[in-house]
């Protein structure tokens, strides 16, 4: 079988894939990756902030309006995450997100100078595409590339190979 090196939308969105496992707020496992110039620059999920009790625990969900207000997006987590750790600007970078973000999240999206967004699904508001134009940022639906996702299905079922260093 020939090993298949995936685009770069691939790779980011497979790992926005991962980043969504951790997620703690089990009514939306979502995960997003932030990058620029093909380098990750942080990475979300949805989770309550640090320190505080998760959905998915004893705590249960707080719900306001048929929204879950206990938990942070991912998108969200992203943005604050840049800025917490600091050293990398997020003008001009892309958000690689399974969802696609609320309007909430745009929002902050836009100021944080997000210049390209690629979902992996959209997510209750089909506008957002629309509002992506409007404040001139590129909005993606990812359309995975099929041989990619047979070579991750394999690389994530084999075991890991031992290999002995050259002499």
């Amino acid at each position: 079988m020939t090993y298949r090196r995936p685009a770069w939308d691939d790779y980011f969105m497979s790992l926005a894939k991962i980043v969504a496992t951790r997620s703690t707020c089990d009514r939306l496992r979502a995960g997003a990756v932030l990058v620029k110039d093909r380098r990750i620059i942080s990475t979300g999920y949805n989770g309550a902030p640090p320190g505080l009790p998760h959905c998915d625990g004893e705590a249960g969900h707080k719900m306001e309006e048929g929204h879950c207000i206990r938990t942070v997006h991912g998108e969200e987590n992203c943005i604050l995450q840049a800025a917490a750790l600091g050293g990398s600007s997020t003008q001009g970078s892309t958000l690689y997100t399974t969802y696609s973000p609320c309007y909430q999240c745009f929002k902050k999206l836009v100021v944080g100078g997000v210049r390209r967004i690629v979902a992996g699904a959209i997510y209750r508001d089909s506008t957002i595409a629309e509002a992506c134009r409007e404040a001139g940022i590129e909005f993606a639906l990812y359309q995975p590339d099929p041989a990619w996702l047979e070579t991750a299905s394999r690389i994530f079922h084999a075991p890991i190979e031992e290999k002995t260093a050259a002499k």
